[in-house]
């Protein structure tokens, strides 16, 4: 079997370093989860998205962590959970033939579910029968049932007979015998048992050649070769994201002085004078927005703690989130801070009240606003929740964590940075009272199609506090695929809805499903909707085989996607280094390349470790310091190169160096800009 164990001090160090350390953590235990995962899904493809949905899932629900099970459980249940959602669409079932644990996993498809999965957490996880039982919801007897049957069927598939011999009411003795876990009195009985009765003998010694065969086999399956890195990148390029800046708040068309004189003498005889009240009364003008539009009300909840006081000045609730406002002051040293969803803040009420089909969406810091920049030690901003499966109701928030903030001075472009790194405990809790605004949904069916593939407008929807739109792509060239699709803003009766870049999510069911949120929309009845494309982000399969030699004279170089790549050295050892380098940025057409090393007996060599360094390139080609992680923010549009591959080849045998003789290029990842603008009716 494959355990995963982990100290339970470095629970405390996961929290504290956040994604960075849960990725780490997957990293260290990749092989047994690969394995899981393996037994629900049969695409490459799909094992990729569910490491990386797994990772996404851990990092949110870590706060929610209270020990009740293993940490290992508490993940391999998310991980399990996300496996059957993937498994469910069987469009994307592809079996990988040829595979040399494919009759293995053949043989596991065949055990009813519950016989499955019991096999797998305790064979392949190592998962305690008790701990195992509890995510199965059974008695721990029940769960040796389900394991007793699910070796007995395995038997079976593995062609060694289809039913045991020996005596009933022994069978449930057979895995804690095995196992060393019978107590002394049974175990004696047993034994007793054993001497005199030959087929009990027999049953025993095929039961345990059936899981001796079975964990070995197991053993010898491999992740393949670059697969986490795959998996890391994604996790990268969403952090990234993350952290970028929000683009600048759109100019009002409106000249304060003489606009505001005719508001208030129309705002006498029509009774819009709610509206001239937030104007003069709510500085932010986004919340100002909402509450013109009479979709929130004040609330000024306040609480303090530890010398900070938190303000919840206002919630707004729709079917897509519940967008709290909130004011923070620190009145004893002078700090801003920021609330976290993902760490110290916990709603009480969320499986009573909260739909959980919907992320929460995020929403950066914003320090250079004029709001943000009046006192140091006050900061206003927003979170999200999830939105609500009711109309209204009384949302019990409880806030333990606070995440400072720091501005940083030495940035070239001025924009103000900040850091996740400190935070600030207390407790404050709140009642929130809300009540759910109405939403529009549009269905559409219009096409179009980007880089030679078909893609298609599914919806619109327009909610109160963001606009919505969803795509999807069926029909994927072989020699291709999109793995995540932009867009630039959406443009409604003549009003632009910026993209938020934090707002894109993709999914799996019929196909690859995008769906991107956009700056709400206040308005009449829209007729029209212009979508603005921005980038797409492709994976292009184009093979290419390198013959290697530890006896040639190195540099050497091959061209490869219409650029010339350089094998600086190969260099066998412990471990083997094999290094490549592509400084070229200019006109390149990839950014980075997947690919495998092939040793001498023509195996592809599982155990390999890559450290890629790189530069950021804007959409302009302008190239920026990747030590000065602050500039990320202000690139727009942003694409990440790779200039060195050091590639480490490591042998479970350590009598016998690796010695590489192929690269197997068999793909590579680039970004298209786009500037397409697609016109959709909604009448």
């Amino acid at each position: 079997m494959i355990p995963v164990k982990i100290d339970p001090m470095s629970i405390t160090t996961i929290r504290e370093k956040g994604m960075e350390s849960i990725v780490d953590w997957f990293e260290q235990h990749q092989q047994s989860f690969y394995t899981l995962g393996r037994c629900y899904l049969r695409n490459p493809q799909q094992l990729e998205e569910v490491f990386y949905r797994s990772i996404i899932k851990v990092h949110k629900e870590l706060p929610r962590f209270n020990g009740e099970t293993s940490f290992e459980m508490w993940i391999t249940s998310i991980f399990i959970h996300t496996c059957r959602e993937l498994s469910d669409d069987r469009s994307l079932q592809v079996s990988e033939e040829g595979e040399p644990s494919q009759d293995l996993f053949k043989a596991l498809d065949q055990l009813k579910a519950d016989e499955k999965e019991a096999v797998v957490l305790t064979y392949i996880m190592g998962i305690s029968q008790e701990e195992a039982a509890h995510f199965l919801q059974v008695s721990v007897e029940k769960f040796k049932e389900l394991l007793f049957s699910g070796i007995q069927s395995l038997r079976k598939e593995m062609g060694d007979g289809s039913s045991f011999n020996g005596c009933k009411e022994y069978h449930k003795n057979y895995i804690d015998y095995l196992e060393r876990n019978l107590d002394r009195p049974k175990k004696i009985d047993f034994e007793m048992h054993l001497y005199h009765c030959q087929n009990c003998q027999e049953d025993l010694r095929t039961f345990r050649d059936v899981m001796v065969s079975f964990t070995k086999k197991i053993e010898d399956f491999h992740v393949p070769a670059g697969f986490m890195e795959n998996v890391k990148d994604r996790i990268a390029l969403k952090e990234k994201h993350r952290r970028e800046k929000n683009k600048k708040r759109k100019r009002i068309g409106l000249v304060i002085a003489s606009v505001c004189a005719l508001l208030i003498g129309v705002g006498v005889f029509t009774g819009s004078f709610t509206n001239l009240y937030y104007t003069w009364t709510e500085e932010d003008q986004e919340l100002r927005a909402f509450l013109q539009q009479r979709l929130g009300e004040r609330l000024n909840l306040e609480a303090e703690s530890n010398g900070v006081k938190i303000k919840i000045k206002s919630a707004i609730a729709d079917d897509v989130q519940t967008l709290v406002f909130y004011e923070i002051e620190d009145t004893a040293k002078g700090n801003q801070y920021m609330l976290n969803y993902n760490g110290g803040v916990f709603v009480e009420n969320e499986y009573e009240l909260m739909n959980h089909n919907i992320y929460p969406r995020y929403y950066p810091p914003d320090l250079t606003s004029d709001l943000n920049n009046k006192e140091k030690n006050v900061y206003q901003g927003k979170i999200s929740l999830l939105p609500l499966t009711r109309d209204e109701g009384t949302i019990k928030l409880k806030i333990k964590t606070l995440q400072r903030l720091m501005r940083d001075s030495s940035d070239q472009n001025g924009v103000t940075a900040y850091s996740d790194g400190e935070y600030a405990a207390g407790e404050w809790n709140f009642e929130i009272p809300v009540t759910k605004q109405p939403s529009i949904e549009y269905e559409l069916d219009q096409e179009t199609e980007v880089e030679g593939m078909p893609i298609r407008f599914d919806k619109l929807t327009i909610a109160p506090t963001a606009t919505i739109l969803d795509v999807a792509i069926h029909d994927e060239l072989p020699e291709k695929r999109i793995e995540f699709l932009n867009f630039d803003h959406l443009t409604i009766n003549n009003k632009v809805m910026e993209a938020n870049p934090y707002g894109s999510y993709l999914s799996y069911h019929n196909g690859l499903t995008f769906q991107t949120s956009f700056s709400p929309f206040f308005g009449k009845k829209p007729k029209n909707v212009n979508v603005q494309f921005q980038s797409v982000q492709l994976t292009v399969e184009d093979q290419k085989t390198i013959d290697l030699d530890d006896t040639n004279e190195y540099p050497q170089t091959f061209e490869y996607a219409g650029s010339t790549i350089t094998i600086d050295k190969v260099e066998v050892g412990d471990p083997t280094e094999v290094v490549i380098s592509n400084h070229e940025i200019a006109n390149r057409e990839y950014e980075w390349i997947q690919f495998n090393v092939v040793d001498e007996d023509a195996k592809e060599i599982s155990s390999m470790e890559v450290n890629s360094d790189g530069v950021v390139v804007d959409k302009n080609g302008i190239e920026y310091d990747m030590n000065n992680p602050f500039v990320y923010e202000g690139v727009e549009q942003s694409r990440y190169f790779f200039t060195v591959q050091n590639i480490k080849l490591h042998n479970d045998n350590a009598e016998k160096n690796v010695i590489p003789k192929r690269l197997e290029i068999y793909e590579y990842s680039t970004t298209k800009y786009l500037d397409d603008v697609v016109e959709i009716s909604l009448e």
